[in-house]
């Protein structure tokens, strides 16, 4: 694996040897993108999708990377009528595996707390990366009442731990960290780090109020690095850390 690149929300680039993975592409105001499409005309894009909401999800997707051969890897609550009978498609819902995609990827769906699913990827070399989507923790504890609380933690937990019974350890995990929860930011993020080893974490879907997401300590154990990539178009090389 190489580079990791920030597009917005939570929306990353991964650069390989082999593909370029887009996950969750909403809008890309540094134009990163497009610099890593141009600096590999030769590489084919896998575009990932986890659900239609409009911070995961922008149909201009379906007009990029032109010049590559592409592949969408869609959330089966993406409006079939968005996408082009001509482009390859791949939907998906929890439990669905596909294989062979380009770049030898192959890519498990689980479930989200939200709409959608969640990524589970293997590369052809072998690394594993985990796009979660709206998977997360989500309540207010603030606000909730504890019913609601006990039901979200509940729900929650109960997909975590189908994930990290079949995948106890990851290389790259990108996942919410949202500080609209207030006391409860970094809850989901807690959990899962707790249950499933992940040596790179990327916190996402902070909506530009970056600072108290990117206060890793107070959720990434010692064994994992997180990497706050919280402007557009930020990136960094794993191969090189």
């Amino acid at each position: 694996m190489n580079r990791i690149t920030y597009l917005s929300h939570s929306g990353f680039a991964v650069t390989t040897p082999d593909v370029i993975l887009v996950f969750d592409y909403e809008r890309d105001p540094s134009h990163a993108l497009h610099r890593i499409l141009e600096q590999n005309p030769d590489t084919p894009v896998v575009f990932f999708v986890s659900h239609r909401h409009q911070d995961h999800y922008n149909k201009s997707i379906f007009e990029l990377a032109q010049n590559h051969k592409r592949v969408y890897v869609l959330s089966n609550d993406v409006p079939a009528r968005d996408v082009p009978t001509t482009l390859a498609v791949q939907g998906m819902s929890a439990g669905d595996y596909v294989e062979n995609l380009p770049g030898g990827i192959s890519v498990k769906a689980y479930a989200s707390t939200d709409e959608g699913v969640s990524f589970f990827v293997t590369t052809g070399e072998g690394e594993t990366i985990f796009h979660a989507g709206d998977l997360n923790d989500w309540h207010w504890q603030d606000e909730s009442t504890e019913r609601e609380v006990a039901k979200a933690d509940a729900d929650f937990r109960k997909i975590v731990n189908r994930i990290a019974s079949e995948h106890a350890a990851m290389d790259v995990a990108m996942f919410p960290v949202d500080v609209r929860q207030g006391n409860d930011f970094a809850r989901g993020a807690r959990i899962f780090l707790e249950e499933i080893n992940v040596k790179d974490f990327f916190p996402m879907h902070f909506d530009g109020d970056y600072k108290l997401a990117c206060n890793s300590e107070s959720y990434c154990p010692e064994r994992t690095k997180c990497h706050c990539l919280h402007e557009p178009g930020q990136s960094i090389d794993l191969s090189k850390i």
